[in-house]
């Protein structure tokens, strides 16, 4: 499969093959496999970040021994991995430059 370009906004979740209005946050080249995992990705990542919104009303469970944000963070983690992985080199250096990957 041929890879093609790719404009990925993190705030958004978007995922797109035309730049507007700031969706380039990050560049990529995926097959459309690829394109389909990050999207489901993004969803998990959405999906922690309800968890995480639900957990913060409950004031009793401090934030570092709570299970939510561990999944939000690891979520996040995969989701920049993945970024990385299939970023032009603008991306990977950008993502590098944020220090949150674990170099390999």
């Amino acid at each position: 499969m041929d890879k093609q370009k790719y404009f990925i906004s993190i705030g958004q979740g978007e995922i797109s093959r035309i730049p507007y209005q700031g969706n380039d946050d990050f560049v990529i080249y995926a097959t459309a496999d690829e394109v389909l995992m990050l999207r489901r990705k993004f969803e998990g990542m959405h999906e922690a970040s309800f968890d995480t919104y639900k957990r913060s009303h409950i004031p009793f469970i401090p934030y570092h021994l709570d299970t939510a944000n561990d999944v939000y963070d690891e979520t996040m983690s995969d989701v920049y991995q993945t970024l990385y992985d299939l970023g032009d080199e603008q991306t990977k250096n950008h993502i590098r430059t944020m220090g949150i990957l674990d170099e390999k």
